[in-house]
């Protein structure tokens, strides 16, 4: 080719530089390839791996990775609140070089990118081929790279660091709900702040209590005679035992609720309920005396002392009349 800005154009686009669309679309998109991605990078974002044209879409500074882990407390623990101190290990900043992944702390620019962060790479589509701007390879976008490696990271800029810290656990926390700790994850290999340590709360299950947002529930058995005569019982709290009045006649499966015995909620200085369901239980292993004062005593009931009973017979009377 003689022309030589026609000669640059094939080099750096092949034939779709003269085919129709690849400079301007017809017209209707004369601004060129990188005004092209401006507008596409307005739709699609970073779909396309960085854009289409501008180089301005992330900054070459990135925070270092997060982390996670999980925590194991009790639900005591989870009504009060605690303290746990969690072991793990992550990438710190090296100690030699301070991060830089060069010896003595030295850097010069990139020579791939030439200290921009940013190569452009042409990409063949369907509309044509692009001039798409990613980020530089060789020094992760920063635009230096190490004079030399550090001896002591071979260039990374980290090393395995082991951390001990305590985490304070709010009163109320829920089973699978987490903590954030800004600045506790890795380190950033481009100079960016720490990453963020994820801390998984599971709440163990309880032996006596199961709970629902802030309401605790739980079963507790009582005995015949209470249940029939009524009386007082001792039942379980977080906070202790607790002494409630059963009413006499009481029927297995009636709730009782004991107001602010729950658990503390997390959106304000206020708890939840613990629900209480009775059941009575049948006594077993009855001596032959016992079960003959059992059956003189339900001998000495009257259709009355039945008001259950009575109503499903007069409903099953009134079915086959």
């Amino acid at each position: 080719m003689s022309d030589p800005q026609k000669r640059q154009q094939y080099d750096q686009f092949g034939h779709a530089a003269f085919e129709q669309g690849a400079g301007g679309f017809g017209g209707g998109f004369s601004g060129g390839f990188e005004d092209l991605g401006d507008i596409f990078g307005d739709f699609f974002g970073s779909a396309f791996g960085g854009g289409f044209g501008g180089a301005r879409r992330r900054s070459s500074v990135q925070p270092g990775d997060d982390l996670r882990l999980q925590v194991e407390i009790t639900l005591e623990e989870a009504n009060t609140g605690v303290e746990k101190t969690v072991k793990y290990n992550r990438k710190g900043k090296c100690s030699h070089c301070d991060g830089t992944g060069a010896e003595e702390k030295k850097v010069k620019q990139c020579s791939k990118c030439h200290g921009t962060g940013r190569i452009q790479v042409q990409q063949r589509t369907p509309f044509g081929v692009f001039q798409n701007v990613s980020e530089c390879p060789d020094c992760h976008g920063t635009g230096k790279i190490p004079e030399k490696k550090c001896s002591h990271c071979h260039g990374t800029g980290s090393e395995k660091e082991k951390v001990e810290k305590t985490v304070k656990i709010p009163a109320g926390i829920d089973d699978g709900q987490k903590l954030k700790l800004t600045g506790m994850g890795d380190a950033s290999t481009t100079g960016g702040p720490f990453g963020d340590l994820y801390v998984h709360v599971r709440v163990k299950p309880h032996p006596i209590f199961e709970r629902n947002d802030i309401d605790l529930y739980c079963d507790v058995p009582i005995t015949f005679a209470t249940a029939v005569a009524g009386g007082e019982i001792e039942v379980p709290t977080l906070n202790g035992k607790k002494k409630v009045k059963i009413a006499a006649g009481t029927q297995t499966g009636k709730m009782m609720k004991l107001s602010g015995e729950g658990m503390k909620s997390l959106r304000g200085n206020y708890r939840g309920d613990l629900l209480i369901r009775l059941n009575i239980e049948t006594p077993t292993s009855l001596s032959k005396h016992q079960m003959e004062l059992l059956h003189k005593f339900e001998e000495s009931l009257e259709e009355k002392n039945y008001p259950k009973r009575k109503g499903l017979f007069d409903k099953i009377k009134e079915l086959f009349q």
